[in-house]
């Protein structure tokens, strides 16, 4: 049998050694091209993370802190409906704009060109391209980018808003998105006009407590937005947001000490995105007064019966772990009717209103005070006992006809009826015995002849 001797291979040949070089030149002269064309060339896997990226540093990020990092970091808004994406390319395009962060804050926009990668089955792996920087192609095209930048921002920070119901999570996604859009530390709304130090009103980010007297004080000087910097090194912009309901308020965003200040655009964009600000504030304005129409008496302004029930429960479950009692007083007018009619229900509707106003002064602010429907109301004292109870009643009595009898004149004079349910600490008495218990004092006094004021023994639970 003949022996069959393997061939090994022999040094590259001269034609072979000039194909490799001829190859390795033209992927150099490629690479110099896409180099002096564009200023990112990138490729990213299959979860959108830098695997390539060039030149070193790209944008002012050395190359190493962002492969195996989202690429989603470098964009200027973050990720939205509207928000072309170039890392992640499920399709060709070509020269798309893009709004990318540079490593100091300041932001770039790339026309971007690119592609998806596939696997052999035709599956998205990830994307390749590239991008040039536009942002100051001429003086023209500059001021169309900036505008085009401006609106693409506040489109962003719209969308975020929108997926929100409530004023205050509207707020906070507004100056979150505009915080991440123009390199800030943070942002925040600022109450300023107040006798007292001004108010944060809502807050993104680190250092409002820090910047916000400078900030104040810049809004107190001009409505327009104008920037300085804090004593600390921060740079701060501000800009008013006064609303059609009186509030007196503006938006103040500030950078870190060592980073750029602001400039013209940033100017512009949060004078536009104070108009949002000031959208936000009258949403919040307009849904806090629903809330409090909704729990008040529009008559009175005393809680309505629902609200004063709600806040029974809240105030028992806090006297309960301090082991503290509280008393229930009813208080029911006598003789209002003929006030009614004999002197009209204006006249009625200003008995009601001058009685909340001495129940509401009978007691201290942190009492509560409602109007449960009618001539009924209701009183409820924390820590207070039955003797307590006892002595504002007995002032109640005599006050009430007092006062009334400056708009009844020398007609019948209306009274008020109180009864008196003090829940001991520790008694586990639920709020509907309570309730029944008051009632049925105060009509222990309305058949007795009225205009005065019983307790609830504790027997009668």
């Amino acid at each position: 049998m003949n022996e069959i001797t393997p061939v090994r291979p022999g040094p590259l040949t001269t034609v072979d050694a000039s194909l490799r070089q001829a190859l390795l030149d033209s992927r150099q002269r490629w690479r110099d091209l896409v180099m002096t064309v564009a200023d990112l060339v990138f490729e990213t896997d299959a979860t959108g993370r830098f695997i390539f990226l060039a030149p070193d540093p790209v944008l002012g990020w050395p190359t190493a802190t962002l492969i195996g990092q989202p690429a989603e970091l470098l964009l200027a808004c973050g990720v939205g409906p509207n928000t072309f994406n170039p890392f992640r390319l499920t399709v060709p395009t070509k020269r798309r704009r893009a709004w990318l962060k540079r490593i100091d804050g300041s932001l770039v926009m790339l026309a971007c060109s690119g592609g998806p990668l596939l696997d052999g089955e035709g599956r998205v792996v990830g994307a390749r391209g590239l991008g040039v920087d536009w942002t100051d192609f001429d003086t023209e095209a500059g001021h169309t980018a900036a505008a085009l930048r401006r609106g693409e921002v506040l489109d962003h920070i719209l969308w975020r808003m929108g997926r929100e119901v409530m004023a205050p999570r509207m707020m906070q996604a507004a100056l979150e998105g505009l915080t991440n859009a123009v390199g800030a530390e943070g942002a925040a709304v600022i109450e300023i006009g107040r006798e007292t130090a001004p108010a944060l009103l809502h807050r993104a980010g680190n250092g409002a407590d820090d910047i916000k007297i400078e900030a104040a004080a810049l809004l107190a000087t001009s409505s327009d937005a104008v920037d300085a910097a804090a004593m600390d090194g921060r740079r701060i912009v501000v800009a008013s947001c006064r609303t059609r309901f009186g509030a007196n308020a503006g938006i103040a965003l500030w950078r870190s000490p060592g980073a750029r200040q602001w400039d013209q655009e940033d100017r512009l964009l949060l004078r536009s995105a104070a108009s949002l600000i000031c959208m936000v504030l009258e949403h919040e304005a307009i849904q806090q007064e629903m809330a409090r129409q909704a729990r008040t008496d529009p008559l009175t302004g005393l809680l309505n019966r629902r609200a004063f029930l709600e806040e029974m429960e809240r105030h028992i479950d806090r006297l309960d772990r301090e082991e503290q009692p509280g008393t229930l007083m009813f208080a029911d007018l006598d003789d209002f009717k003929p006030v009614n009619d004999r002197l009209g229900h204006e006249a009625g509707d200003e008995v009601l209103k001058r009685t909340a106003t001495i129940l509401r002064n009978a007691v201290r602010p942190s009492d509560v005070v409602a109007r449960l429907g009618g001539d009924e109301f209701a009183l409820w004292m924390d820590g207070a006992d039955h003797l307590t109870a006892a002595e504002r009643a007995d002032q109640l009595c005599t006050a009430v006809p007092e006062t009334l009898r400056e708009i009844t004149g020398e007609g019948p004079l209306p009274t008020i009826s109180v009864g008196i349910a003090t829940r001991e600490p520790g008694s586990g008495e639920p709020v509907d015995s309570l309730l029944r218990r008051a009632d049925e004092a105060m009509y222990t006094v309305k058949r007795k002849g009225r205009g005065h004021w019983h307790v609830a023994q504790a027997d009668d639970l």
